[in-house]
């Protein structure tokens, strides 16, 4: 492991202590390393569409509304390859909370969810992606090749 000092002014140190307490980091070292991990995914998302991403998909409809239940569910059928698992929460008498964790090209995985979220009715949608690299791989037990992804670093 590699050590940087910085220097703060003491209004941001403090500010920079409190965030570590809410978030209940117990030292500064880790909060500042995710801070940079999450700023470094930020920029390699904004960049490129190349590469690959597991992501999270959420947004909340109204399922009342005409069709709708059965549009995502054609658009997530039509992009199986994306979709690891989903989650159906019924939120109230007529609306649903949806959680989609995907994997695949970050390009791919993004037209996929502005497609959803902009489908008339659903409300609240939000994308988070995680940059991974991408490998098959088979294992030692005999297993047939597979997609693998990890986090980048």
């Amino acid at each position: 492991m590699e050590r940087i000092t910085i220097s703060l002014d003491t209004a941001l140190a403090e500010q920079f202590d409190t965030y570590i307490a809410e978030h209940g980091y117990t030292n500064r070292s880790e909060a500042m390393r995710d801070l940079i991990r999450k700023r470094l995914e930020m920029e390699r998302l904004k960049k490129s569409d190349d590469g690959y991403c597991v992501a999270a998909l959420s947004y909340v409809y109204n399922h009342h509304e005409m069709e709708l239940a059965s549009r995502i569910t054609n658009a997530h059928h039509r992009h199986h390859e994306l979709n690891v698992s989903s989650m159906h929460v019924h939120l109230d008498h007529d609306n649903c909370l949806e959680v989609a964790v995907m994997r695949g090209a970050i390009n791919e995985v993004r037209d996929f969810a502005n497609a959803v979220m902009a489908e008339r009715g659903v409300r609240h949608g939000k994308l988070h992606m995680v940059p991974v690299g991408m490998a098959e791989s088979t294992h030692q037990t005999g297993g047939k090749p597979h997609v693998h992804s990890s986090p980048l670093t």
